[in-house]
């Protein structure tokens, strides 16, 4: 039986989008006033406290329709549990979880937001709420990458080469596979800042854009594993320095064809966090996988990848972080916390 919710508000702040305008349009990102939802099945009702901002977030607000209903965006999540569904069994009312969500459902830019309870873990303790709110959606991706796509393990050798080293995945790539395996970690970083970041995430090596002739030094006889988050124009470079039999797992689109690959027949994996909660929602699989992050984290082995902290959770600050990570400059996680307090509660 679900429990009881109506000490809540009616209605709460979230914050809508419309899509092909510029992100300086006002009308982007606009604050809204929703009804309060209620948690059914294995939903939770979590009191949002903190977001993060990621590229499917600048990427869907692009596609988002120009009239009609505001999307909900938001694919990174920390807060509070203040509801149950009738099926829920893995949380209680006033645990703190963190959680990415689904593409497919209302985002996380609401002051409460049902989700799926397969897809949450418990927040680390260590962490603040901004600190937190950089880690699922990349924890999750990065996790998915080695562990189930490649499938590496703690007993794991050989080389890996990551491309987009110093973003919010990349940056999670590098902390896992020197934690939790022991391969050598080639990183590709081109600015200065970036270079000092990837170097600060654990990584062995750092390597330049143009990354053919180092990766080549580095690794003769070809790298075993590539990690990428800028694939277009980048398969020609791939295939030039990973093994034969080696094994590449992306996260964005090729831009053109992968035949380079073929001569060496490597093996090619996609990875989208969104496909296990949308076409399984009973695989509880990313729940398993952020309660072990969390642990990681309090344990000392994983940080957080938050660069930047806005303030406050409001249609303007929004704005702020999209522009910030559709310039493709970013480093880490941009995370924005806190409700303005005219916005709470409502009714």
């Amino acid at each position: 039986m679900a429990n009881d919710t109506s000490s809540l508000p009616d209605r709460m702040p979230a914050i809508g989008a419309r899509g092909r305008r510029p992100v300086s349009d006002s009308e982007s990102l606009t604050d809204l006033s929703l009804p309060v939802p209620t948690p059914t099945g294995r939903d939770l009702l979590v009191e949002v406290e903190g977001v993060s901002i990621n590229p499917v977030d600048v990427k869907v607000r692009a596609g988002s329709p120009t009239s009609g209903a505001h999307r909900i965006l938001g694919y990174d999540a920390v807060g509070v549990v203040v509801g149950l569904g009738d099926q829920a069994t893995r949380f209680a009312v006033g645990d703190r979880v963190f959680y990415a969500g689904q593409i497919d459902r209302p985002g996380t830019n609401s002051r409460y937001h049902l989700v799926n309870e397969n897809i949450v873990g418990h927040a680390p303790r260590s962490l603040s709420t901004a600190e937190a709110a950089a880690l699922p959606l990349t924890a999750i991706t990065a996790w998915e990458a080695l562990f189930d796509k490649l499938g590496l393990d703690g007993r794991s050798e050989g080389t890996l080469l990551v491309i987009g080293a110093a973003g919010g995945v990349g940056s999670l790539i590098i902390q896992f596979a020197k934690a939790l395996t022991k391969l050598t970690v080639i990183a590709v970083a081109s600015r200065p800042e970036s270079v000092e970041w990837v170097e600060r995430m654990g990584a062995d090596h750092v390597v330049g854009r143009d990354f053919v002739d180092e990766v080549s030094a580095i690794a003769p006889s070809g790298v075993d594993y590539v990690f990428t988050s800028f694939t277009p124009g980048n398969v020609r470079a791939i295939a030039d320095v990973i093994r034969p039999r080696g094994e590449v797992v992306s996260i964005d689109e090729t831009g053109g064809s992968i035949d380079a690959l073929k001569g060496k027949s490597v093996t090619w994996h996609w990875e989208l966090m969104f496909t296990r909660p949308v076409t399984d929602p009973a695989d509880h699989y990313q729940h398993e996988l952020l309660e072990q992050v969390a642990e990681l984290v309090d344990e000392g082995v994983i940080r957080t990848t938050m660069t930047e902290h806005l303030t406050p959770l409001d249609a303007a600050t929004m704005r702020r972080a999209h522009e910030i990570v559709e310039a493709s400059q970013t480093i880490g996680k941009v995370v924005v916390t806190d409700w303005p307090e005219e916005a709470h509660p409502l009714s």
